[in-house]
C-alpha cells in the first residue's frame, strides 16, 4: 500500500509548521527562478560588447529563457499532477542549476542561449509546481489569496533584486558571474525541498499529451521567431512568413487535438469560466507590457545616459520592487475588496504609468523618470496577485494544477513576445527618425552618412560605442542617435501603456469588479 505521503488522493498535513514551509520552498522557488529575468536584461548591454552580439542576438538571449518556459509550462503542470509536484519541483532546480552552469562558462551568444534555454525548462517545472503546491496545503480559498500574494510578492523580489545583484557583480567581475547567485540559492533551495517538502498528486486520471506538447511548441515558437526574425530579415522574408504560417497551423490543431483529446494538456473546458478567460487574456497583456517596457528601458538607460549595469538596476527598482512591499497589503485587500477591483485599478494606474513615458526626453532626469516608472510599478502590483488569485478560484480546486500550470503559460508568452516585438519597434523607429534628427543636429552631410551606417548596421547597439566611431563629433552624433532612440522609447511607451488600458476593459468585461 502506497505511503499517505505519495499518495495521489493523500490529505495534506495540515500543520501550521508543514504549511508554513511549503509556502517558503514555493517563494523561494518562484524567486530563484525569475532573478534572470530581469537581472539579465540589464546585463544586455555589458554581454552586447563582450560577445559582439546584434539586437537580435540580445533578444535571443532573453527569449531562449522565455519560450521554452512558455512552451513546456502546461506540460510540466500535467507532468506534476502525475508524477508528483515535489518531485517536478526538484528536478525543475536541478535544470535550472544545469543551466545556470552553462551560462557560467559561456563564450558566446549560442552558448548563453543553451544555458539560458536550460533554465528556462527548468522554470517551466517550477512554476506550475510552486503554485499547486500552495494549492494543495491551503484549500480555503481567502488563506490561498493570501499566500499568492506572498507567491507574486517573491516573484517581483526576484526581479526586483536581479538587476541590482547582477549590477554590482558586473561592476567588480566578468558578467557571467551574474548567474552564480541563482545557481547557488537553486541548490540550497533544492536540499531543504528534498527534506521537507511532502509529495502531491492530482486525484484526476491523466497522462501525459504528446500532440499538444508538440503542437503547442510549433504555434509558440514560430509566433516569437517569426517577431523577432521580422525586424532584421523583413516581414515578407521566406522564413519568416512560414514561421508564422506556422505558428497559425499549429494554434489551430492544438485546439482541436486539445478538444479530441480525453485527456488533454489543457483543458478547454476552463475557457467556459469567464473569469478565468479575462485572467488569462489579462495576464498575457500586462506581461507582455511590463517584460517590454523593462527591456526598452534598460536599453534606453544603458544606450542614451550610458548608466553602468548597477544604475539601470537601481532605476528599474520601482517596476517589481512595489510588488514586493504592497504584496502582504494587496493579500489582505482582496478579502476586503474585489480582487476584481483591484485587478482593474492597478491595470489603469500601470496604463497612465507607461503613457507618462513619452515625456521622456534623452536628457530626463533620474528622479523625474523614478517618479514615472513608480507609477508604472504601483499598478502591476496592485495587479499581479489579483490576476493569479482570480484564474485559480475561477474553476474547482481539482482543477488547480491545470489552473496554475495555463496561467504561467499565459504568462510567459506574454513575456516572451515584450522583448521581441518592443525590440523590433526600437530598431525600427531609431532607424526611421535618425535621419531628421541628424539633418537637423549640424553635422555635415559626410558625418550624418557614418552615423547613419554605423546604426543600420550595428543596430541600436550602435549608442553604446557611438563616441568611438565618431570621436570629432560626438556631442553632435549621440545627441541625435539619444533623440531618435527616445522616439522609439515613445511608441513603446504608447503600446504597453495603451495595452494595459486594454486589459483593464477587458476585465471589466469578463472578470467584472463587484462580489
Amino acid at each position: 500500500m502506497p505511503s499517505p505521503a505519495s499518495s495521489p488522493s493523500a490529505p495534506p498535513d495540515t500543520g501550521n509548521r508543514h504549511i508554513t514551509a511549503t509556502i517558503v520552498l514555493a517563494c523561494l522557488g518562484v524567486f530563484v527562478s525569475y532573478l534572470p529575468v530581469v537581472g539579465v536584461s540589464v546585463a544586455l548591454p555589458v554581454m552586447q560588447q563582450a560577445l559582439d552580439a546584434s539586437t537580435e542576438g540580445l533578444q535571443w538571449i532573453t527569449d531562449a529563457f522565455i519560450l521554452p518556459t512558455a512552451a513546456l509550462l502546461l506540460t510540466c503542470g500535467m507532468v506534476g499532477d502525475l508524477y508528483g509536484r515535489k518531485k517536478t519541483y526538484l528536478a525543475g532546480l536541478a535544470l535550472f542549476c544545469l543551466g545556470c552552469l552553462v551560462c557560467l562558462t559561456a563564450g558566446s551568444v549560442v552558448q548563453v542561449c543553451v544555458g539560458q534555454a536550460l533554465t528556462g525548462v527548468g522554470t517551466a517545472a517550477l512554476l506550475p509546481s510552486t503554485l499547486a503546491l500552495i494549492g494543495h496545503v491551503i484549500p480555503d480559498p481567502r488563506k490561498r489569496a493570501r499566500a499568492i500574494a506572498l507567491w507574486t510578492a517573491a516573484l517581483g523580489l526576484g526581479l526586483t533584486l536581479g538587476p541590482v545583484v547582477n549590477g554590482v557583480i558586473v561592476a567588480h567581475a566578468s558578467w557571467r558571474w551574474i548567474f552564480l547567485p541563482s545557481l547557488v540559492l537553486a541548490v540550497v533551495t533544492a536540499v531543504i525541498g528534498a527534506v521537507v517538502l511532502t509529495d502531491s498528486r492530482s486525484d484526476r486520471e491523466r497522462h501525459l499529451d504528446i500532440p499538444g506538447q508538440l503542437l503547442a511548441v510549433v504555434a509558440i515558437t514560430g509566433l516569437v521567431y517569426g517577431v523577432i526574425e521580422g525586424g532584421s530579415a523583413g516581414w515578407s522574408s521566406a522564413q519568416v512568413v512560414i514561421a508564422f504560417v506556422a505558428a497559425a497551423l499549429g494554434a489551430v490543431g492544438f485546439v482541436l487535438v486539445e478538444l479530441r483529446s480525453a485527456c488533454p494538456m489543457l483543458d478547454m473546458r476552463l475557457f467556459k469560466s469567464s473569469a478565468f478567460s479575462g485572467a488569462a487574456l489579462v495576464m498575457a497583456v500586462t506581461l507582455f507590457a511590463q517584460v517590454g517596457l523593462v527591456f526598452a528601458l534598460s536599453e534606453y538607460f544603458g544606450l542614451v545616459h550610458h548608466a553602468s549595469t548597477l544604475d539601470i538596476g537601481i532605476r528599474l527598482i520601482a517596476i517589481n520592487g512595489f510588488t514586493v512591499v504592497l504584496g502582504p497589503l494587496v493579500g489582505r485587500l482582496m478579502n476586503r475588496a474585489t480582487p476584481g477591483l483591484l485587478l482593474v485599478t492597478g491595470l489603469v494606474i500601470g496604463g497612465i504609468g507607461a503613457l507618462l513615458m513619452n515625456a521622456f526626453q534623452a536628457d530626463t532626469g533620474t528622479g523625474e523618470a523614478a517618479l514615472v516608472i513608480g507609477v508604472l510599478g504601483i499598478g502591476i502590483a496592485l495587479a499581479m496577485a489579483p490576476i493569479t488569485t482570480i484564474a485559480m478560484d475561477a474553476l474547482p480546486h481539482r482543477f488547480g494544477g491545470t489552473a496554475a500550470a495555463a496561467n504561467s503559460a499565459l504568462r510567459q508568452i506574454g513575456s516572451a513576445l515584450g522583448p521581441a516585438v518592443f525590440g523590433v519597434i526600437l530598431t525600427h523607429r531609431t532607424l526611421a527618425t535618425l535621419p531628421g534628427h541628424l539633418a537637423a543636429s549640424g553635422l555635415s552631410p559626410a558625418d550624418q552618412g557614418q552615423v547613419s551606417g554605423l546604426v543600420s548596421n550595428v543596430g541600436i547597439q550602435a549608442g553604446a560605442f557611438l563616441h568611438l566611431k565618431t570621436p570629432a563629433s560626438t556631442g553632435q552624433a549621440q545627441a541625435a542617435y539619444g533623440a531618435s532612440f527616445t522616439d522609439a522609447l515613445h511608441t513603446c511607451a504608447l503600446v504597453g501603456g495603451i495595452g494595459m488600458l486594454v486589459a483593464a476593459v477587458i476585465a471589466v468585461a469578463l472578470i467584472g469588479i463587484r462580489p
